[in-house]
């Protein structure tokens, strides 16, 4: 190859990245090599991206007979889950998913909405001590160092890194995200100062201190630091030296660096290497073979963001709006007037809990509503006016009545727009 030709190569397509872009994510296959693409993250943008990594996961079939079957107790929901998802052999899970509640006539892919939206924030609840929540973005998590006190918590992040990777390959925004330092151990990458910012906010500004100070002041022993991590067990404090004899070694002006690259691998790596292992083993039970760092490689972090998050700017009426048709009523009846009038002077957390309850979708696309599977829609109910609007999930479905005066609109939407109603609806 003539020399430079790569790297010309790399420059034409940087300098035609907007239509290449465009050609992966229109003609890009499965049985295609796109190692070579990925690993030139700066020649794509979130769309190419993310269609490539999708191709990752199996094609979901539309073979009914053949759905792993799922029928939970709301009330035992992340135990039963768990037995579902982590004892099921990884084929069957990726032919699709079937999902039931019990006592509740409700089924098809709403509800396996639902289940998901649920599930995961079940997994990633606090009180669960799976996973940490980073204190300077809630939405961030990364594995529990201390989740080892469940003797089960192993299975258990195998079965968070199985529901995770189902609810990509469903294209279901479960509303969490992962902390860098979560992320990059995924993808097999290394952790620097800079990346464990949002997870430990403190031991970040001490690390920076350390290795600011004024190196007479740091070989004085001012601090008292050697190579040794105070860690708390099970209410007790244990000390752990960060490499051998690290007990006597003090920390200098010349081994700073040394200390705080060691002090983080064992804050951030070492310490929860188990659980993200498994979190790992989990995911890639869900992929093609052999693509669990790839996979992560290929993405970067605010891509995953936007696949698991979705969108995070508030709900555009007017967006929601334009991809919402009506049956037995027309645009102009007073009652769709009314409708969108009384939506848009509601807050933002009554808009999320009433397409909740229209579609199970809690958090929407990052493209917003035109990346839903389908257009929304709003049909003419044959009920009395008494009665509370109802939802067909499946199939994006709000169904109401003709109220005769917006007043009475208003009241019904805002019985349903409270979260323990939208949240918890039987329909179809």
């Amino acid at each position: 190859m003539e020399k430079g030709a790569e790297e010309k190569f790399w420059t034409v397509l940087r300098l035609r990245k907007a239509s290449l872009c465009v050609l992966i994510v229109r003609y890009a296959k499965r049985t295609d090599d796109h190692q070579w693409l990925l690993q030139h993250k700066d020649v794509t943008d979130f769309d190419s991206r993310r269609h490539l990594a999708m191709m990752m996961f199996p094609e979901l079939k539309e073979d009914y007979e053949d759905l792993h079957e799922m029928l939970i107790d709301r009330s035992q929901l992340l135990a039963e889950s768990f037995e579902y998802i982590v004892h099921a052999e990884s084929d069957t899970l990726h032919v699709g998913l079937f999902m039931e509640f019990k006592n509740e006539e409700a089924t098809g892919p709403g509800v396996l909405r639902e289940w998901f939206f649920l599930v995961t924030q079940a997994i990633f609840d606090p009180q669960n001590a799976l996973f940490v929540a980073c204190p300077s973005d809630r939405r961030r998590f990364y594995p529990n160092p201390a989740s080892k006190v469940d003797p089960m918590h192993l299975d258990y992040f195998t079965f968070s890194g199985r529901v995770i990777a189902l609810a990509l390959m469903h294209k279901v925004q479960v509303g969490i995200v992962f902390d860098r330092v979560f992320f990059l151990q995924l993808a097999g990458m290394h952790i620097s100062l800079e990346d464990i910012r949002d997870a430990d906010p403190c031991l970040y500004s001490s690390c920076k201190q350390i290795l600011q100070m004024d190196p007479e002041f740091i070989d004085s022993d001012a601090l008292g630091l050697t190579f040794v991590r105070e860690v708390e067990e099970l209410g007790s404090i244990k000390v752990v030296e960060l490499c051998p004899g690290g007990k006597g070694i003090v920390v200098n002006s010349k081994n700073r660096e040394k200390y705080v690259n060691l002090l983080i691998q064992h804050h951030f790596v070492t310490s929860i290497s188990d659980p993200v292992s498994r979190f790992a083993r989990g995911f890639s039970d869900i992929l093609n073979p052999g693509e669990q760092k790839l996979f992560f490689r290929s993405l970067e972090l605010e891509d995953l963001d936007w696949m698991l998050y979705g969108s995070e700017s508030a709900i555009c009426v007017e967006d929601w709006k334009a991809h919402t048709e009506y049956s037995s009523y027309k645009e102009t009846d007073p009652q769709i007037s009314w409708f969108w009038e009384i939506v848009g002077r509601m807050s933002a957390d009554q808009r999320k809990v009433l397409l909740f309850f229209w579609t199970s979708v809690k958090y929407l696309p990052v493209e917003g509503f035109r990346g839903l599977a389908s257009q929304l829609y709003i049909y003419k109910s044959t009920e009395p006016h008494d009665h509370l609007p109802s939802s067909h999930t499946c199939f994006y479905r709000l169904c109401f009545p003709p109220y005769p005066s917006m007043a009475i609109m208003q009241d019904r939407l805002r019985v349903i727009t409270q979260e323990h109603v939208g949240c918890s609806f039987g329909t179809w």
